[in-house]
C-alpha cells in the first residue's frame, strides 16, 4: 500500500531533465503503468485533488449520531461483519429514507445500484493528516443498502453533505445503514480477497472518535484513483 501511494514521486523527480514534453509524459505514464501492474492494480486515472479532512463525523444523525444506535459493529473473525449497522432508535423501518451524510471532505469513488445483497452503494475517498505522525493518509468509507443515492462518481463532497438516504436494499432487510471505513483503498467491492485485519479495515466508531477534530488545511492534495476492480460491470473512479 505504501509503495502504491508513493508511485508518483520517483517518476517526476528522477531522470526527466532534458526530455521533450511528449517524452516526459510518455516516461511518466510508462512508470505509473509498470508500477501498478507489478502491484496487481488497474492503471491510475486522471489526478483528483481533495481537501484534507478537518475531522470526521458520524454518517447518521449528524454530527453525533443523535437518534440512532449501532446495532452491529466490526467483527473480523467469523461470522465476519466488516463495518457497522446503524438504526433509528424507533426501530423497524422508521428510519427508511432518513439522511445519510458524508463523514468528511472527499470525493465519491463509486456510486451505483449493484443489486445482489448490496443495493445502492456509495464509496468515498478521504485524505487526512495523522496528528501522531504528520503523515497524509487515505481511507475509504462505504455506505450500503441505500434507498436513494444523491451523488455521482467523481463528485467532490463536503463534510456533513447529504449523499443518500437509509434503505433496506429494496425490502431485503429492515431499514438500516451499513457503514465501513477501510485503510486499504484498493478494496472497492471486492472484500473477499483482502485479509481480515486492522491493517485493511478500521473500526468505524473508534476511527471517527480518534480523528474527530483535525486542523484545517487549505491546500488540496492528490488522491490515488484507479484502485478498484470493476464490480458487476460498474467501474470506480
Amino acid at each position: 500500500m505504501d509503495a502504491f501511494l508513493r508511485l508518483r514521486q520517483p517518476a517526476w523527480e528522477a531522470g526527466l531533465g532534458g526530455m521533450s514534453a511528449a517524452g516526459t509524459f510518455w516516461q511518466v505514464g510508462r512508470s505509473l503503468l509498470f508500477g501498478l501492474s507489478v502491484l496487481g492494480l488497474p492503471a491510475a486515472k486522471a489526478e483528483v485533488k481533495v481537501n484534507l479532512a478537518d475531522g470526521f463525523d458520524f454518517p447518521v444523525g449528524k454530527p453525533n449520531a443523535e437518534g440512532y444506535y449501532k446495532a452491529r459493529g466490526l467483527r473480523l473473525r467469523a461470522p465476519q461483519h466488516f463495518g457497522e449497522d446503524w438504526n433509528g432508535r424507533s426501530g423497524g423501518d422508521s428510519d427508511l429514507g432518513d439522511p445519510v451524510y458524508a463523514v468528511a471532505d472527499g470525493v465519491v469513488t463509486f456510486a451505483y445500484n449493484v443489486r445482489t445483497g448490496w443495493g445502492n452503494v456509495v464509496l468515498t475517498r478521504h485524505a487526512y493528516r495523522d496528528p501522531s505522525t504528520g503523515e497524509v493518509k487515505y481511507c475509504d468509507t462505504l455506505n450500503g443498502h441505500l434507498h436513494q443515492i444523491m451523488v455521482k462518481t467523481g463528485q467532490a463532497i463536503k463534510r456533513g453533505q447529504q449523499i443518500g438516504t437509509i434503505g433496506s436494499n429494496f425490502g431485503m432487510y429492515p431499514a438500516h445503514l451499513h457503514f465501513e471505513i477501510r485503510h486499504n483503498i484498493t478494496i472497492g467491492m471486492q472484500r473477499s480477497g483482502v485479509p481480515s485485519d486492522l491493517v485493511n479495515w478500521a473500526d468505524p466508531t473508534q476511527f471517527i472518535n480518534q480523528f474527530r477534530k483535525l486542523n484545517r488545511e487549505w491546500r488540496p492534495v492528490a488522491v490515488p484513483t484507479g484502485t478498484y476492480q470493476d464490480y458487476g460491470g460498474f467501474s470506480g473512479l
